[in-house]
């Protein structure tokens, strides 16, 4: 019996330059995404400059709203106001559009996915929304859970990288850790506060019940991704000094008595899921060992003090720039196929 391949499409990559962008261009090749042409845009700025992309030399183009109609898919890797500007009018063109932006993910009409968790809630949408990274990096984990045991309630703390926001994040840290170690002064940019040796509760700007956008991302998303609308979903984010791979603190409360080794048979069974659970041999989920991977890494699995045998607390690592966006977004896109 012989099995036809997908033909191949033409994707256009807008915010080709950013870190998200460039990992897209990665993950198109290393997943053999059959493309036909890429299309890489970007800034006036930056028009006209050839890259070294896995795919040949290719040129940047500015962005022009007609010129991304022509492609069958178009990965957005900018910001929400440009999304919202330009993402509808792409996707009445014919192609379908995946934001790596939050600016659709609370459209009721628009599908927000993780397609391990909820593939099902594409349907023939154009226009589909990637999650906020470390929620997508969460629900890899909890989706099976929640499938095996129910999910009752669910308390997030999580430890994200520099690179969370953007290689102007990476950038500070690696540079202000120098002047640091060398006495020189430490000036902070893109965080509230300098970031060497420090740790800043706070990512995103605080909303009026007193938890970040960020955190209030996790709950808002969790909810619409797993489709348990009144999930309770409490988060608080951190902005640690690391180059990449977002770490996360879960407990959950389930509607069915679950165990540790229950967990870790549903958990190995799951797609995008790495068990490294063996403790006394210091096997578990680091940033280190996460950076670059797809899968993401869940281990420290133990029945929960507070919540009994109806609970467990577990620790997560994803690299956000790939379970967290580009890859997320590629998946996306071979839904399409």
């Amino acid at each position: 019996m012989s099995t036809s391949s997908p033909s191949p499409r033409r994707v256009a990559i807008v915010g080709a330059t950013g870190a998200v962008g460039r990992e897209m261009v990665d993950v198109l090749h290393r997943r053999s995404f059959p493309v036909a042409e890429l299309g890489l845009f970007a800034s006036e700025r930056s028009a006209g400059r050839t890259v070294e992309t896995p795919f040949g030399e290719k040129t940047l183009v500015a962005f022009d709203v007609e010129k991304v109609k022509g492609y069958d898919i178009v990965l957005l890797a900018v910001s929400g106001d440009f999304a919202k500007e330009h993402a509808p009018a792409i996707a009445a063109g014919g192609a379908l559009v995946i934001d790596n932006s939050s600016a659709f993910r609370y459209d009721d009409n628009v599908p927000l996915i993780v397609p391990e968790i909820n593939a099902h809630a594409m349907g023939d949408a154009k226009l589909v929304a990637n999650p906020n990274c470390t929620t997508a990096i969460a629900v890899v984990a909890l989706g099976p859970l929640h499938k095996a045991f129910g999910l009752r309630r669910v308390i997030v703390s999580t430890y994200q990288a520099t690179s969370g926001a953007g290689a102007e994040g990476m950038a500070e840290l690696e540079e202000q850790t120098r002047n640091q170690l060398d006495g020189k002064p430490v000036v902070n940019s893109v965080f509230r506060h300098p970031i060497p040796f420090n740790l800043i509760p706070q990512i995103d700007a605080f909303q009026e019940n007193g938890y970040t956008k960020e955190e209030m991302k996790v709950t808002w998303e969790t909810r619409k991704i797993l489709e348990i609308p009144d999930l309770p979903v409490s988060c608080t984010a951190v902005r640690i000094p690391t180059y990449r791979a977002h770490s996360e603190a879960i407990t959950v409360e389930t509607l069915s008595p679950v165990t540790p080794d229950a967990a870790r048979a549903v958990l190995a069974d799951a797609p995008g899921v790495v068990v490294k659970d063996v403790p006394a041999d210091g096997v578990y989920p680091m940033p280190i060992n996460a950076t670059g991977q797809f899968d993401v890494e869940v281990g420290r699995i133990r029945t929960s003090l507070i919540f009994g045998d109806h609970g467990l607390d577990l620790f997560v690592c994803g690299d956000q720039l790939l379970k967290g966006a580009a890859l997320n977004a590629v998946q996306i896109a071979e839904l399409s196929l």
